[in-house]
């Protein structure tokens, strides 16, 4: 448990040091124990992002290292899922990274490299499951004359009061993505730009292959109107939202104001679905020649139909940027364009 204070401090801040800071939550507590997303759900997601990634090694046209960095990586179960299945010629060459704040968790695959901050110049493909709802965002709320001030918030018992007026950079990203100014009072927006930033920057990251960021989102068109604030214990949410480092301290995310050029948003199930996991049933003929078979495919049917499910884990954005790979001239040299 963190030192909570009776100071009042915007909801960055105090999301930043309940979350991450000395004793904060994800410095003492793996993901899995406190919510369960699609890695959790389905060996079939780890399965989908393998696809993925031989996809990319073929475009990348089969480098010599292929790195699969995993952002958020909890206890390293999709990379330790990915491994698993992927094929014998690309497990010989892969390189995965696990990029989390809690200490490395005991009988990790000692192919999985454990680092804090994300690695940089690599080849291959960047994964970020439920990552960027944990970048801490602050908080705006129109007063009774429209005006939006920031939400500040006490560490001890998440009692908020108005601060400011949200000003320079912050204003001028609520006016472009997520508008309040003028709204009946107590109108919400969660501001974005830092999350815009890590993402990137971790695209950024890469010499070349394709960034995702998996998260629940919305669009400009969607904004939800008094925010997503949220926290979440032992699977149960938790209202008020109390940063204290006893809880998971989580907001949806402005998706299309983190899209870079060229980017891709689309729904977990219209992704999923262009990587094989259908939650086709299995033909009831099936079921008579191989009793067995047809057992182990309606599961899977059933897996694949929880991780597309429009109303659950399909309802999940996923923004996928592409890095090409850097232009080179006669002799290997990258070109300086």
């Amino acid at each position: 448990m963190i030192d909570s204070t009776a100071a009042y401090t915007g909801w960055r801040e105090a999301a930043e040091r309940a979350l991450y800071g000395p004793g904060g939550f994800f410095r003492r507590e793996r993901p899995a124990g406190h919510f369960r997303t699609s890695v959790h759900a389905s060996p079939l997601f780890a399965g989908a992002v393998a696809r993925l990634l031989a996809r990319v090694d073929a475009e990348l046209g089969h480098p010599g290292e292929l790195a699969l960095v995993d952002v958020g990586a909890g206890a390293g179960e999709l990379l330790t899922g990915v491994i698993d299945v992927v094929p014998a010629t690309l497990r010989t060459r892969l390189r995965p990274y696990a990029v989390e704040k809690a200490p490395r968790p005991d009988g990790l695959d000692t192919r999985v490299t454990w680092c804090e901050e994300v690695p940089q110049g690599l080849r291959g493909v960047l994964f970020a499951n439920e990552w960027l709802d944990n970048v801490p965002v602050d908080v705006a709320e129109t007063d009774r004359h429209g005006v939006p001030r920031y939400v500040l918030v006490r560490a001890s018992d998440g009692a908020e009061r108005h601060g400011d007026a949200v000003a320079g950079e912050d204003a001028a990203w609520l006016r472009r993505w997520w508008p309040i100014e003028g709204a009946e009072a107590g109108t919400r927006a969660e501001i974005g730009r830092w999350r815009d930033s890590a993402w990137t920057a971790a695209v950024a990251s890469l010499e070349a292959g394709t960034a995702v960021a998996v998260d629940y989102g919305h669009l400009s068109a969607t904004r939800p109107p008094y925010g997503t604030l949220t926290a979440f214990r032992e699977g149960r949410e938790l209202s008020p939202p109390v940063p204290d480092g006893s809880c998971d301290i989580t907001a949806h995310v402005a998706m299309d104001a983190c899209a870079g050029p060229g980017a891709v948003l689309r729904t977990q199930r219209e992704a999923l679905r262009d990587l094989g996991v259908t939650g086709a049933r299995p033909p009831l003929s099936l079921a008579s020649s191989d009793p067995a078979g047809y057992v182990r495919a309606l599961a899977s049917a059933g897996e694949a139909a929880e991780l597309t499910d429009p109303a659950g884990l399909g309802g999940f954005l996923w923004l996928e940027q592409r890095v090409p790979a850097p232009a080179t001239v006669a002799g290997g040299t990258p070109h300086d364009a």
